[in-house]
């Protein structure tokens, strides 16, 4: 399954990408974040992995984050994998006209299971709603300096 968000940011992408070069604020707007631990390689650069462990209501879920492109400010892509999904993310920011940053996701979910196929192909739409409400957390937290961390 494969689809694309988009979302602008009201601030320069300089201000967007020092805020999501830093592990330290995955907390801010990543929801159910319990922990991000770097595990191998330079931390933010090629190659590089981290364990992110969530807590979705009652499920825990862990996902290897591992670096597969980095060219900042433009760019930056990593895979996700659990035992039953792999997700592609390539990540394309820009600044528009007015100063502001256009943060571009296309994401791949390959699931690795019968039951996640049958997930991608019942319910696209709630991976979708997923990946815009991080992106809307992650504009909520540059713009406002709202942190889900409490929430």
């Amino acid at each position: 399954m494969k689809y694309t968000t988009e979302i602008i940011i009201e601030s320069p992408i300089d201000t967007v990408i020092r805020k999501l070069d830093n592990p330290e604020n995955l907390k801010h707007w990543q929801r159910g974040l319990v922990s991000a631990e770097h595990i191998s390689g330079t931390p933010g650069e090629f190659g590089a992995k981290m364990k992110l462990k969530y807590k979705m209501g009652k499920r825990d879920m862990e996902l290897i984050e591992t670096i597969t492109y980095r060219n900042l400010p433009h760019e930056f892509h990593a895979t996700y994998a659990t035992n039953s999904m792999n997700n592609i993310q390539e990540n394309y920011f820009k600044e528009n006209s007015e100063g502001h940053t256009i943060w571009t996701s296309k994401s791949e979910f390959i699931p690795l299971n019968f039951f996640m196929k049958i997930m991608t192909k019942l319910m696209p739409k709630a991976f979708k709603k997923q990946s815009l409400l991080y992106m809307q957390d992650f504009k909520n937290f540059v713009e406002n300096g709202t942190s889900v961390a409490n929430a």
